[in-house]
């Protein structure tokens, strides 16, 4: 059995890779030149069972043809590949060049949906990226030992709606609350970027108004129609790492729908810095 692996950045490929590995599956990875460590290579030195071949983003005949040389009818997305990327360093070749020439818009969703579509129309079924790490989603409840106080709670109520109306617009998954107000949406420059920016924003305001004590709440959702298939919201202890320097006292997830990695670590991190972390199914 074949897995093509679409690779972006951070450790969400190699847990994917682990993960098929353990399955039995052979692994013929796309690494992508401007997002990928290099460490998959390592990965594939160790492990005959495992191919690399590196691209660019853009290069989506070349994809197609790597896969289709290695036999793979079945493939899966996993890592980032930051918008500001996508829309900045892509250099497309004919097919994309097409594809993007009738997009209706050039949102994340329609274009990653898009290039799933031509992947299926050359029998390459791109699977959900969650298929293999199931025990990696949130499950609904207190994650933290401490829970989030009245104040948080209202935080987490208010950026519920505020979050899910922006994701619906394909805009970003997270935003970051103080006393039910709205600090900071997440754009392109990606989730742990947004948490900083609240964090500098809350910073100058306490500068400037020394009896300010408002505490950081950060909401993240899924969208309101998630592909499963790629960009699934996704929590790492770089994101805790984030919210200390911003300040930020608690996190919402949704439930089902989000990825933990490194769990142990990130719950024992957050724990260690009075961080509540909660994951909710609750949807407005």
């Amino acid at each position: 059995m074949k897995l093509g692996l679409i690779a972006g950045n951070g450790r969400f490929p190699f847990l994917l890779l682990d993960a098929a590995r353990a399955q039995g599956f052979d692994v013929v990875v796309a690494a992508i030149r401007e997002e990928t460590d290099p460490e998959i290579n390592h990965r594939a030195a160790c492990d005959q069972r495992v191919t690399v071949l590196w691209l660019s983003l853009g290069e989506l005949s070349r994809l197609i043809e790597y896969f289709k040389k290695e036999d793979v009818s079945m493939a899966v997305m996993a890592g980032q590949v930051k918008h500001k990327q996508i829309f900045s360093s892509i250099r497309p070749d004919w097919r994309l060049a097409k594809l993007l020439l009738n997009l209706r818009t050039r949102s994340t969703d329609m274009l990653l949906g898009a290039v799933a579509k031509v992947l299926g129309d050359e029998g390459i079924e791109l699977i959900s990226s969650t298929a293999f790490l199931e025990p990696l989603l949130a499950q609904e409840g207190l994650l933290t030992t401490r829970a989030p106080d009245d104040d948080e709670r209202r935080n987490i109520e208010y950026g519920l709606g505020v979050a899910q109306a922006v994701a619906g617009f394909d805009i970003g998954q997270t935003v970051v609350v103080a006393a039910q107000a709205c600090v900071a949406v997440e754009a392109m420059e990606g989730t742990d970027a947004a948490i900083e920016r609240a964090g500098q924003l809350m910073r100058t305001m306490r500068d400037e108004a020394s009896t300010l004590e408002r505490r950081l709440t950060v909401v993240k959702v899924a969208k309101p129609q998630q592909d499963m298939r790629f960009d699934v919201p996704v929590i790492g202890i770089a994101t805790v790492e984030a919210m200390i320097r911003a300040g930020a006292s608690c996190l919402s997830v949704e439930a089902g729908r989000t990825l933990l990695f490194d769990r142990d670590a990130l719950l024992n991190r957050a724990g260690e810095a009075g961080i509540a972390i909660v994951a909710t199914s609750r949807r407005y």
